[in-house]
Parts: C-alpha cells; sequence; structure tokens
C-alpha cells in the first residue's frame, strides 16, 4: 500500500476539492471516512458536495475580482474573525470594492458577498444574535375596514385636505445597543460569533411629525438628564428642539411640549380649517392638557385600534424602520473602528444625517400611501408588495495589454508577471515549467501581501477618521446651560452667546483695574502673607520668624 501523503501541510481547499473526487472515484467510500483521511471537517465536506462541480475546481468568470485578490480577502477575514472582529457582508464587499479602486476596476455587486461565502468553503455567514419580535397581527377586516371609515367621516365632518393630515409618535433608542448582523467567520467555527457594540443602554426618545404631502415636523428629542449641556448643542439644526427627563422617556408634560412645537412648526402650513393629527393610544396623547390644547387649535385626533400600528401607521411603515437600521448601521461602524462608548454628544451627532435620509420626501409619501391614508384606499394595506429582483452586475471588461514598468500594486505585479511569462515562453525553446512555476510562486507572495496591505490602509484610516471625530468631541466645551425643561437649537446657541459676552465683559473689567492700579481680582495670593508670586506651602514668612 503506498505511503499516505502528508495531508496537514495542503491548504484545507485542496484537502476539500481531493476529498470530493476521492468519493467520486471510489464508490465505496464513505463521505465521513473521506472527511477522517483527509482531515476536513465532516459538515463542511457535506455542504462542499452538494455544491455544483464548477464551485470546486473554477474561478467564476463574472467576478471582478481575481482568485489572488479573494485570496487576501478571506485571509483578512479569517485574521479579524480570530481576533473577535468577525466582518459583516457589508464590509467584506466594501473589501472587495478597495482591491479594485487601486486598478481602476469599478465595484462588485450588492450580492458579492453572498456569492463569496457561497463558493469558498473556508468562510460562511453566521446570524451574532437571535431576537424575537412578537407583536399581534391586527389583519380582521371587521377592525380594520371601520378604521379606514371613522378616517373618511371626519376628514368629511370637518372638511380636512391632504394638505393637512399628520401622524406623529415617538420611538426609543439605546444609544450603545445595535442589532443582529451577519458576519463572516472562519468555516470552522462552531459557536455563534458575538458582535461587539459599545454597549451604553441608556435611553433616548425621539417624537416625530410627518405631513402627508412628504414633509417632516423638526426632531424632538429626550435625553435622560437633570441639566442641558452645551455640548449637546454642536452643529443641530436651529429647530431641533431637545428635552431632558429623569428616565429618559415620554411624559404628560413632554407630550404637551411636543404638541406646542407641532403647532408652532404646523399652524402656517395649514390650508383649510382644521388639521387632523393621526396617533396611538399612548397615555401623554389622552391627557386633558393635550386634548384642550388640541380644541383651541383645531387639530382634530384620531387614535389608531390598539396593536395596528405596524400596519396602519405612517411613521412606522415607512420612517422609524429605516431610521434604526441606518443607526444600526453607524453603531456597526464605530465597533469596527474600536469605539465602544457612545455619550449623548456622539449619538446627536450621528443622528442628524441618518434622520434627514430616513425622513425623505419620497419615504413620507411612501408610507402614507402604504398605510391607505392618502390617497384614501383601505385595501392597500391588507395587499402585499412583490420584491423586484435585482439586475445582476455585469461582468467586468478584460484587462488592456500591459507595458512593462516597476509594479506599483497588485494589478501591475498581476500583469508584470503575466508579461515575463510569456516571453520567457516566446524565447526559450526548451520548456520553461520550472522557471514560469518560480515565479508564478514569487508573484502569489507579492499579490497576497499588497493586498493585505491595501486592506490594512483601508482600517487604518477608518480607525483614524473615527478615533478624530472621537477626539474633537471629547475637546468640546461641555457646561451646563440649564437645568430641566425644553430648549430649541437657537435657544441654547443664544444662551452660550450671552455667556461667552459675560465672561469677555468680566475680562475686559478685570483688565481695566489692573491698568488703573487696584487689583486684577483674579491675581492669586499667598493666604499666609497676603503677597502675589507665591502660594502657602513656599511662602518665608514663618521661616523668617523662626530666625529672627
Amino acid at each position: 500500500m503506498p505511503q499516505q501523503p502528508n495531508l496537514e501541510s495542503r491548504p484545507r481547499t485542496d484537502r476539500i476539492i481531493q476529498a470530493i473526487q476521492a468519493m467520486k472515484s471510489d464508490a465505496s467510500l464513505s463521505l465521513r471516512r473521506a472527511a477522517a483521511v483527509y482531515n476536513v471537517p465532516e459538515t463542511t465536506l457535506r455542504r462542499q458536495r452538494a455544491k455544483p462541480a464548477s464551485d470546486h475546481n473554477t474561478h467564476h468568470n463574472t467576478s471582478k475580482l481575481q482568485r489572488h485578490e479573494e485570496e487576501a480577502i478571506i485571509q483578512s477575514i479569517r485574521k479579524l474573525d480570530a481576533r473577535g472582529f468577525a466582518p459583516t457582508l457589508s464590509y467584506v464587499r466594501e473589501m472587495a470594492n478597495q482591491l479594485l479602486a487601486v486598478r481602476g476596476g469599478g465595484q462588485v455587486g450588492e450580492n458579492w458577498a453572498y456569492r463569496l461565502v457561497h463558493r469558498r468553503p473556508e468562510i460562511k455567514s453566521q446570524v451574532t444574535r437571535q431576537r424575537d419580535h412578537q407583536r399581534v397581527l391586527c389583519s380582521n377586516p371587521a377592525i380594520i375596514g371601520p378604521w379606514f371609515n371613522l378616517v373618511r367621516n371626519v376628514k368629511a365632518k370637518y372638511g380636512i385636505l391632504d394638505e393637512d393630515v399628520y401622524n406623529f409618535d415617538e420611538t426609543g433608542f439605546q444609544i450603545g445597543v445595535g442589532g443582529s448582523v451577519k458576519v463572516v467567520t472562519a468555516s470552522e467555527r462552531r459557536l455563534k460569533p458575538l458582535g461587539v457594540q459599545p454597549g451604553d443602554r441608556e435611553w433616548v426618545m425621539l417624537i416625530a411629525g410627518i405631513n402627508a404631502m412628504g414633509w417632516s415636523i423638526p426632531p424632538f428629542l429626550i435625553l435622560k438628564a437633570k441639566h442641558h449641556d452645551q455640548a449637546w448643542y454642536h452643529n443641530n439644526p436651529k429647530d431641533w428642539r431637545i428635552s431632558v427627563s429623569n428616565n429618559g422617556w415620554t411624559t404628560n408634560e413632554l407630550g404637551l411640549a411636543w404638541l406646542q412645537h407641532f403647532i408652532q412648526h404646523t399652524e402656517a402650513q395649514t390650508v383649510g380649517s382644521h388639521r387632523l393629527l393621526i396617533l396611538d393610544g399612548h397615555e401623554s396623547h389622552k391627557s386633558l392638557a393635550f386634548q384642550d390644547l388640541c380644541e383651541e387649535s383645531n387639530i382634530i385626533t384620531l387614535c389608531m385600534p390598539p396593536h395596528s400600528s405596524h400596519i396602519l401607521q405612517p411613521l412606522d411603515v415607512g420612517c422609524f424602520a429605516p431610521l434604526k437600521q441606518a443607526y444600526k448601521k453607524e453603531l456597526r461602524g464605530l465597533a469596527d473602528s474600536h469605539i465602544h462608548h457612545i455619550d449623548k454628544e456622539a449619538f446627536l451627532a450621528a443622528f442628524k444625517p441618518i434622520f434627514d435620509k430616513a425622513f425623505s420626501k419620497s419615504n413620507i409619501l411612501s408610507s402614507f400611501r402604504a398605510t391607505g391614508l392618502v390617497p384614501h384606499n383601505p385595501d392597500v394595506v391588507l395587499s402585499r408588495l412583490e420584491v423586484q429582483p435585482r439586475t445582476p452586475t455585469p461582468p467586468a471588461p478584460g484587462p488592456t495589454p500591459w507595458q512593462p514598468k516597476t509594479p506599483s500594486n497588485a494589478w501591475e505585479i498581476e500583469a508584470q508577471t503575466t508579461l515575463v511569462v510569456k516571453r520567457i515562453t516566446d524565447h526559450k525553446e526548451s520548456s520553461p515549467d520550472s522557471i514560469i512555476e518560480m515565479v508564478l510562486q514569487v508573484k502569489k507572495g507579492l499579490t497576497l501581501k499588497v493586498h493585505s496591505h491595501t486592506l490594512l490602509e483601508a482600517r487604518i484610516a477608518n480607525l483614524e477618521e473615527a478615533n478624530q471625530a472621537a477626539s474633537e468631541r471629547k475637546r468640546r466645551k461641555k457646561k451646563r446651560i440649564q437645568k430641566g425643561g425644553t430648549l430649541s437649537q437657537a435657544e441654547a446657541e443664544d444662551i452660550v452667546e450671552q455667556r461667552d459676552v459675560e465672561i469677555q465683559l468680566e475680562v475686559e473689567r478685570r483688565q481695566e483695574r489692573v491698568r488703573a492700579g487696584g487689583s486684577a481680582g483674579g491675581i492669586r495670593r499667598c493666604k499666609n502673607c497676603g503677597e502675589a508670586g507665591h502660594n502657602k506651602r513656599t511662602c518665608k514668612k514663618d521661616a523668617v520668624e523662626v530666625e529672627d
């Protein structure tokens, strides 16, 4: 019997391919025995055996990346996974785009990372954490039908136009907690990986309002605090309003404050005589003061049926979901950059761009349309939209002819090596196989190193950018500017500006006193002798008295 080759030294991909080929040539060889002989996981071998044969032996012709570029990405994934930072599928796609950018190769398709995981046995995708979302499904026509009849009748009774239809609700954020995502790990991993997130579980509440014509009320944020901090009001829009509460949740008083905020920003936009405000059954919306102010301002409130906001409320259907998804993405970016502490200031900095994107005109119009409110169409609530398939990414054009020069990146190394091999083949009568093999080995080693360096540079740039932003937030002044209540961005800036003026005036008064020969007020003096220039610890008065 021939001696068994040393399989441990071979790459695992080769061992899997050899095991599959051995089972095909020998029908008596079981999958379990092949996995033991070739030292590969049985589950991985079973999964790879079920794939099409082309996946095991060839590189996809439609793939924009070449084999050595994929190898560099696989190595980076396994290194990150080994350190507990398994990358998401979107991050893997970004790796590919970074390598393509070096040689001007465009970008990979949206599903490229999924296909990579499918065809490469060294990696697999896993969900970091499971979460249960259980809600009562309110799809009974006996409940939904009367709701739409009520909306239509109220609009007809008060002559309410579509331009005066609003929806408002609140939603909460745990400022350092994201959601479960798929990450790419080494295929031999048995346990599900733990996703790293900042972990700050402090709540921030957003009270949001939207109009059926596609615009939104400026956000009303509630933070857990007793005092307003000056650092919160850095580069926020003027019409934002921030409030504080002991636990960061909505109260009857804050619900009333939001209603005043709503009236301020909608009164000039009202077309008819009344406004329709659609809301849920939160306690703060039912308070007597809230309802009295609505009546005084010609605001008609309608409360949706219980447990139906996920299909009847525009904010839930089209705005809150993309807003929270975008915030989770922000947290994943911070975690990838090793930023593991999110405070209120960092939350506010991340919140502005994602709010503007989630509360776009198209999203708001789609939300009212999908809930059957504007235009009035009850049937659309019970219908299901079909997801249109995505057009596949066309294959990249072939490489252009290469002129010899000193290579500076992985793509140039590849082209230069191809040119050298071609010239050796053309000018030698004898077989150049041994020389070509050596050149190819050198090329493989160099390209993997260059690709790894490219990915490392991109990761360092991301880390530096994240750390720079965190450092700038840390250097900003953190001063209390008001206890309790609510403040708009403009009001907060006025308070800070007034304080700066008062400080400057005080400095000028002290300088005037110094020039007049008086006390500067701010000069430190020794508590022992009253002289300037030293302190009590270094005072020599007592020492002189002892000597006398």
